[in-house]
């Protein structure tokens, strides 16, 4: 009877889909679901997750190797940037860094150049080893004139030491800058009267100098490696004059430098030594500093961003502490901290790190830029020069 009532209230009431409680699946064999009643999660789950990062990444490197072999100024598409510092019209807001021209941004700046013009009153001459009657000079001249700026006068503002052919080994001058000096010597040039022949016709062989610096004239500091002063092929034509040319890596303000006789040291009467330069090294170096790039205008609002720099250094820089990057999509009202990773090397000396699909915080836009920051830096020892920048979004 029961079955009976449940037959007669089913057709009573009509059918529905409370009548079937629990249909299994394999029944439907035939029809369309419509697509509001798939969820996205069913899916997903039976596909393969694409990761584009790699792809991306390769994007924002081949672009600015672009710009790098073509020296284009910053440029965007609508899903990248690229900017190599060919000039600054893409940089701003920089505070204790400074664009070179050398095309990097760095919290380190120097430039060297040869001091020019009379420089008779910077310096105290002292010898050692010889003595003022050991030096032949032409005329009044001589070495009191060799830092005088005249480079083209020959041998009436020449000298050389009297005792011409003999061992000078030890035989030094030595340039007194005085007490609080800040000048950074780099390099050194020698004008002389004559390229390659002495008196006798010959090729002056003058055996081993050096160039070194000092606080105290006890202690010295090897600024160059030894080199023979001579004619031939060192010497470089300037005039009717040749100069032969020594540099040297250096960071310090010495008071003293001193040129010094090593081994076999003598000069002769032909050439004379007419005119001494120095290169002096000028600059700031600040220890933490940062920049931002302009505002680059997205097509639709912007979460998520990426990046792509390149960088040399000096030294060893980490990233994410010496070098710092973030992110921002409403025009740096909001910066995101970045994870930085290192990919291959650039190029020879240039390094590479990414950031890939960074969620920004705070707040969202179209107006995309970035910041670095610079930490812990140091002239000569640890030093980040980013050579380029590339935004993915």
């Amino acid at each position: 009877m029961s079955r009976a009532r449940d037959l007669a209230d089913l057709i009573g009431g009509g059918f529905t889909e409370a009548d079937i409680p629990n249909l299994s699946a394999s029944k439907i064999t035939s029809g369309t679901f419509a697509d509001a009643r798939i969820a996205a999660s069913n899916v997903s789950q039976h596909a393969t997750s694409f990761d584009d990062n790699k792809i991306v990444n390769d994007i924002s490197t081949l672009g600015l190797r672009v710009h790098t072999q073509e020296n284009l100024v910053g440029s965007n598409t609508n899903s990248a940037s690229f900017d190599i510092f060919q000039d600054a019209s893409k940089i701003q807001n920089l505070t204790n860094t400074f664009r070179n021209n050398q095309e990097f941004v760095s919290s380190i700046s120097f430039s060297e150049a040869y001091e020019t013009g009379d420089r008779t009153s910077s310096y105290t001459l002292s010898f050692s080893g010889i003595g003022n009657g050991d030096l032949q000079t032409n005329g009044q001249a001589g070495v009191s004139n060799w830092l005088d700026g005249n480079k083209a006068t020959g041998g009436s503002n020449g000298w050389y030491w009297a005792a011409a052919g003999s061992n000078m080994d030890g035989g030094s001058i030595t340039f007194d800058l005085g007490s609080g000096n800040s000048k950074i010597y780099t390099g050194a040039k020698l004008y002389q009267n004559n390229s390659t022949l002495d008196d006798s016709g010959s090729v002056p062989s003058s055996g081993n100098w050096k160039w070194r610096g000092s606080n105290n004239q006890s202690s010295w500091t090897d600024l160059s490696s030894n080199f023979v002063w001579d004619g031939g092929t060192a010497m470089i034509t300037y005039d009717t004059l040749y100069y032969r040319e020594v540099t040297w890596s250096n960071d310090t303000a010495y008071r003293y430098i001193q040129l010094l006789g090593v081994s076999g040291a003598s000069t002769t009467s032909n050439p004379w030594q007419t005119e001494l330069e120095f290169k002096v090294k000028t600059g700031t170096a600040n220890a933490s500093g940062s920049f931002e790039g302009t505002d680059i205008t997205a097509p639709s609002t912007i979460s998520k961003m990426g990046a792509v720099i390149t960088y040399e250094e000096v030294g060893t820089n980490t990233l994410n502490t010496d070098i710092i990057l973030d992110l921002s999509s409403d025009s740096g009202s909001n910066f995101t901290r970045a994870t930085l990773t290192a990919l291959p090397d650039f190029a020879t000396g240039i390094k590479m790190a990414k950031v890939n699909d960074l969620t920004l915080t705070g707040g969202t836009g179209t107006a995309l830029t970035y910041k670095i920051s610079f930490a812990n830096q140091a002239s000569g020892s640890k030093e980040a020069r980013i050579r380029g920048v590339s935004l993915q979004y």
